[in-house]
């Protein structure tokens, strides 16, 4: 269930995306689901059209959620696009570390590095 906080820095467009990109990770809104439509979600959190129109362009944009047309909106089949995006990424980091030899003990440890991880 979304909920704006008014009281929030942060716009409510913005904390709409954030919040339904938080439950098709975790799974609350599984791949296939039905999302309200603009109008009623809109209706049920007390906010202008525009503002729930703008929080569904970006999700579809990101690919987090797809319209049909006439049938309604739901989130997208290929599931989570952070997961997919860091995938390609890793990807292509196995491939470019096998084309210059490096091996998978020395990858792991440069990506750790990376990512500030130090053990």
């Amino acid at each position: 269930m979304l909920v704006i906080d008014p009281q929030s820095a942060t716009p409510p467009y913005e904390q709409i995306r954030t919040q339904v990109l938080a439950e098709v990770r975790s799974g609350e809104l599984a791949a296939g689901s039905r999302m309200p439509t603009v109008r009623k979600l809109a209706e049920d959190l007390g906010l202008a059209v525009n503002t729930v129109a703008k929080a569904y362009r970006e999700l579809e944009r990101d690919g987090v959620i797809e319209t049909r047309g006439r049938n309604g909106t739901f989130v997208s089949a290929s599931g989570d696009p952070t997961e997919q995006q860091a995938q390609l990424a890793a990807s292509a980091y196995a491939e470019r570390i096998a084309q210059l030899g490096v091996d998978a003990g020395e990858a792991l440890s440069l990506v750790r590095r990376a990512l500030g991880i130090h053990r």
